[in-house]
């Protein structure tokens, strides 16, 4: 159901209001907050020596002269750390992937992978030191072409003993994970069908590209107890993972994680903690670790890069039969998040559409991928998870099918894509960490994203408007208009849980705790509304700790679209056993004030500071801390909560995209981006806008720029941010943002997700745009000039042979 502005102001004061975020003040002042901001005493610079080689065995390594340089306390190779395999993937246990990794190895896999580690006085003793290491390779022939993986003869790239397979991979055949998925009857589908439409797209493999390196410092405290302060989005999983590794007990590891300058995914992983923590255990002193920009590109995470082969079975009314999609995805030289991100890029692209009539009913879906080692730096978490794979395939195909068929582009997907009260097609087939059990989809606002989007973008004006195509005097440029439309899912079910406490203070104000992590996305901001909002209070009352695993409950960490849904619920929970309480001892305290008054706890209202009973009386908050603490009965006020979900309800989105074409060049210019999106109710207008543009600027990059490409011996062409282009402010395109609310019923404020469906859309609306403006099509992103003035030449070069 769709709810009304007007209704929510009725009923919310908090939720729904562009409050201000809670860390707003600290940041703009440079208040010191985050994790290279601690200085100890004694304190450590730790390096890492990368490989120079893809492939290779380290034959002879002496650490013997880096040692000997004075300010140097220590240096490791694979010899000086216990040999424990694991994965760096921050997932929930048990982990979905293979165990590969391992501190450090006698093997290297790409270039960039760590050979030792070093902690020093200086930063300049620790490059110096690191230049002194002789280090002797046996080079391995290496793997650069993800096709090039599963031939025959092929190098193995994990040949270690200690590998752990999950049943879904092969290491000898340099398989990290397999999927096969069949919805319905996919061969009488393509049988059914009136025409069947196949192609093959690739998608590159880019960086997340947040502000703030990865960063990272250890130190053992006074209980002997080792402290990692970390910029993570997974504090938790990064106990669990590193305990084994160090030959620790958990009990005897603290994670902290505190404001984080953006993530993105990239920092869900266990990438640099152990480098640090390995060198505080051989030293006992303080480390502190901070990748540079240059180990960011070589030696961190990134999106997968995919080749992908669509087929889709069609009737000549715009009914799909029967679509198939198979994958090749490049995990890199790791598996860390190779099974979850590519069973998203189907799981969430293809769910999408399901055809009509009786198709709708039973649609005919396959996907399949394999997902294989290269010697290339591995590939991890990035926004979006695999999703922005996958509908850069499905909406360049759904537009191409719409255009042959002669079609309307947007009649077409909507005539086909999913609808309210509709199975989710992939939940009975496949799900991320439990088995999978069937899901109703409760809430779709796909039809109003793209009545507003269109109205918005005044798409009826200017698509197949051959006047608006043109430019007056520059024969040259082309307008064009393109759209996507995109589903994404909010956090994964059965499976990932968040806590959260609450603890009432004198004064009436509250000390809320979450695991939760807030990554600069405002999530601390938007959980203190939920909390202010049953409790009848202001933000300001409302103290925020985030993610503290000696302090803090337990949560599954920032990823997955999962806080405001999850740890949502769970402060949401914890605020009504709080409540709950305070409504028992505030009706109390009235009947003594108000001896003739009747009054039950239920029938208590907590807002403005305040439980007011129905006739009007009222206790202040404050008035009933002091109770509780000081005076009747002594108690302290606190509750806890903790949820996890048994369904991931999607949001939908419409992106809209205006381009202008250089037809002699092929530069594109993005002119507009329009997106309008179903993340049900919104808690905080100004956060969640944010995240839809911040999430459209980075896929933008995705669309026209962003690759990152290797020479013949894996080196990476991209060091910096120089040569790897992200859009800066003066070149950004128009960005609007339109809200559709739905009420999603799982969650007690109706909300899903809002922080990744932007960047699924923006690319395939830019394909199709660019497409619609000079008939251009191209199958591989980013369009760069180059390949976009390639598709050109040989589209005229098909019409001189006709």
């Amino acid at each position: 159901m769709f709810i009304t502005p007007e209704v929510r102001q009725k009923t919310l004061s908090r939720v729904g209001k562009p409050e201000l975020k809670v860390d707003a003040i600290k940041l703009v002042q440079g208040k010191p907050a985050f994790a290279a901001d601690m200085e100890k005493r004694g304190m450590l610079i730790a390096k890492v020596l990368h490989s120079p080689v893809a492939h290779a065995r380290i034959k002879h390594i002496d650490l013997s002269k880096a040692r000997a340089l004075p300010g140097v306390a220590a240096v490791l190779c694979y010899k000086d750390i216990p040999r424990v395999v694991y994965s760096t993937a921050g997932q929930s246990d048990p982990i979905p992937g293979p165990l590969d990794t391992f501190s450090l190895d006698s093997k290297v896999r790409f270039v960039g992978d760590r050979v030792a580690f070093v902690a020093a006085e200086t930063e300049e003793i620790a490059e110096q030191a690191l230049n002194l290491i002789e280090v002797e390779y046996e080079p391995l022939p290496a793997i650069l072409d993800a096709r090039d993986a599963m031939k025959p003869n092929a190098p193995i790239i994990h040949d270690e003993p200690e590998y752990v397979n999950f049943g879904e991979s092969n290491p000898q055949r340099n398989l990290a994970a397999q999927i096969h998925i069949d919805i319905g009857d996919v061969e009488k589908g393509f049988e059914e069908a009136d025409r069947i439409y196949e192609a093959e797209y690739v998608v590159p493999k880019v960086q997340q590209a947040h502000i703030e390196p990865h960063v990272v410092v250890t130190y053992w405290d006074e209980d002997d107890r080792l402290v990692i302060r970390t910029s993570t989005q997974v504090p938790f999983h990064v106990r669990r993972i590193l305990a084994p590794v160090l030959g620790l007990p958990v009990k005897r590891i603290r994670v902290i994680k505190p404001r984080i300058g953006g993530g993105f995914g990239g920092k869900q992983e266990v990438l640099i903690e152990d480098v640090a923590a390995h060198l505080t255990i051989a030293t006992g002193r303080p480390v502190l670790y901070e990748y540079t920009r240059e180990e960011e590109f070589i030696a961190a995470r990134s999106r997968h890069p995919m080749r992908i082969r669509m087929k889709t079975g069609v009737k000549m009314d715009g009914t799909i039969t029967a679509n198939e999609m198979r994958v090749l995805s490049d995990t890199g030289a790791y598996g860390c998040h190779g099974l979850t991100v590519t069973g998203n890029t189907g799981h969430k692209s293809m769910a999408l559409y399901v055809g009509d009539g009786p198709y709708r009913k039973s649609p005919n879906i396959r996907f399949y991928a394999d997902v294989v080692y290269t010697n290339t730096p591995p590939a991890g978490a990035y926004r979006g998870y695999g999703v922005p794979q996958g509908f850069w395939p499905v909406e360049r195909h759904m537009e191409r099918i719409s255009r042959d068929l002669g079609l309307d582009p947007i009649a077409f997907r909507l005539k086909n894509a999913i609808r309210e009260g509709e199975l989710h097609p992939f939940s009975t087939a496949w799900s991320e960490g439990r088995e999978p059990r069937p899901e109703i989809i409760q809430t779709v606002g796909l039809e109003e994203c793209v009545r507003q989007g269109k109205a918005v973008i005044g798409w009826d004006q200017k698509f197949g408007n051959p006047e608006w195509h043109v430019v007056a005097g520059k024969p040259y440029l082309r307008r064009g208009i393109g759209v996507a439309l995109v589903m994404q899912g909010t956090a994964i079910p059965y499976l990932d849980m968040g806590g959260a406490s609450i603890k009432m203070n004198d004064d009436g104000s509250f000390n809320l705790l979450v695991g939760a992590t807030d990554l600069g996305t405002g999530s601390d901001t938007v959980l203190a509304q939920m909390a202010a909002e049953v409790l009848g209070v202001p933000v300001d009352d409302i103290i925020v700790y985030s993610s503290d695993t000696d302090f803090t409950p337990f949560d599954k960490g920032a990823y997955a679209s999962s806080t405001t849904y999850i740890s949502g619920a769970a402060v949401v929970k914890a605020a009504e056993d709080v409540a709950e309480k305070i409504k028992k001892r505030a009706a109390r305290m009235i009947k003594e004030q108000h001896p003739s008054v009747q009054v039950s706890p239920e029938d208590i209202l907590l807002e403005d500071r305040k439980a007011i009973a129905p006739g009007g009386e009222y206790v202040t908050l404050a008035q009933v801390a002091l109770n509780a603490l000081h005076h009747t009965d002594q108690e302290q006020i606190m509750g806890i909560g903790s949820y996890y979900s048994p369904v991931s309800p999607p949001p939908f989105a419409a992106q809209f995209a205006e381009v202008t074409v250089d037809v002699e060049t092929g530069q594109i210019t993005v002119d507009r981006l329009v997106m309008a999106v179903d993340s049900g109710v919104i808690v905080n207008p100004v956060t969640a806008s944010g995240q839809i543009e911040g999430g459209m600027t980075q896929a933008l990059g995705y669309a026209v720029c962003e690759e990152m490409v290797y020479d013949q011996y894996g080196r990476a062409r991209e060091k910096d941010l120089v040569d790897y282009h992200i859009f800066r402010a003066n070149e950004m395109p128009k960005l609007e943002t339109v809200f559709v609310q739905t009420y999603e019923p799982s969650h007690p404020f109706g909300v899903k997700a809002v922080a990744e469906i932007p960047m699924d859309g923006v690319a395939p609306a830019v394909g199709n745009a660019v497409l619609d403006a000079c008939g251009a099509d191209v199958f591989e992103n980013p369009i760069t000039p180059e390949r976009l003035w390639r598709a050109l030449k040989e589209k005229q070069s098909v019409a001189d042979h006709h």
